[in-house]
């Protein structure tokens, strides 16, 4: 990409205070956009608008949660005021899970942050930047997932909000096609502040004597990349490169680049219901065998 290419666009950046958030931010700035950083905590924000101003590009400051209705209109309505246009939306902002944080032992209290956290600020900021992308004719927005809405990593609150982060982000990329607005989402893998220090790495050499991770997932969590190398995918996906780029999911992990395949079902067995039974139980059953074994069956 040329330098300076997003000169001239609007940017939004939810959770930009810190790590992959700031990375993102910085990376959008040099290429010539107009950032509003965003973060609960109001002297992180300053710290990484002086950081990103001291060379020269663009860039303001909002604290506070997205998750609260007024900060993600104020978010929006700053970048139209000061920098003319909101093109680009990304959030990335996240909290770790606290310890008790399985099915077994986290709270209602627990639950309903991390959610808020991952989902609420996704959507708080989508709704209001969506309507204004839609008049404008032109728009990208990125929103962060995760591997653990797999599953892979446990927990509760983390992946139940990033899975859902995907599926609105896939929602919103259909429902805005038309009006050439674009939605993607990325799954990084990067060290930051949640993925660092004791409790964490703890964290991880326990899921993986659970067998819960396997030693390649364990050992890449435990030694993840900066998050610089994870910004250039957000950027490619705010640009003009990504003209025609929108639905998708992708992986950034350090040199590694990937793609998850959209979820389509596969035939296990079919009958008509106009002129067969239900299906019972056994036969059920049986299906689920032979489709272990490769075939499947019509009746």
């Amino acid at each position: 990409m040329n330098a300076r290419a997003l000169w001239g666009r609007g940017a939004v950046v939810v959770g930009a205070s810190r790590g992959i958030g700031f990375a993102v931010a910085a990376l959008l700035a040099e290429q010539g956009a107009g950032v509003v950083i965003n973060g609960r905590d109001e002297d992180a924000v300053e710290r990484a608008v002086r950081s990103v101003t001291r060379s020269g590009n663009r860039a303001v400051g909002v604290a506070g949660s997205a998750a609260d209705e007024a900060i993600a209109t104020t978010l929006i309505t700053e970048c139209v005021d000061k920098f003319g246009a909101i093109d680009i939306l990304v959030n990335c902002a996240g909290t770790a899970e606290p310890a008790a944080s399985s099915i077994l032992d986290v709270t209602p209290w627990d639950w309903r942050a991390l959610l808020d956290s991952h989902l609420t600020t996704v959507f708080n900021t989508c709704r209001v930047a969506a309507p204004k992308m839609v008049e404008q004719g032109r728009g990208a927005i990125v929103n962060t997932g995760s591997f653990a809405s797999l599953g892979n990593y446990g927990g509760t609150g983390y992946p139940a909000g990033k899975g859902a982060v995907t599926s609105l982000t896939l929602a919103i990329a259909a429902e805005l096609k038309e009006h050439g607005v674009r939605a993607n989402v990325v799954c990084p893998g990067a060290k930051t502040r949640l993925s660092s220090g004791f409790a964490y790495e703890a964290k991880i050499l326990e899921l993986y004597r659970r067998e819960m991770l396997d030693e390649m997932t364990m050992r890449g969590s435990l030694d993840a990349p900066p998050a610089e190398y994870v910004a250039p995918l957000y950027q490619f996906l705010a640009s003009d490169l990504a003209a025609d780029i929108t639905g998708e999911i992708y992986v950034a992990a350090g040199g590694f680049v990937g793609h998850f395949a959209r979820q389509t079902p596969t035939v296990v067995g079919y009958r008509d219901h106009q002129d067969a039974s239900p299906w019972t139980a056994a036969e059920l059953g049986q299906l689920v065998a032979d489709r272990k074994t490769g075939r499947s069956k019509a009746g």
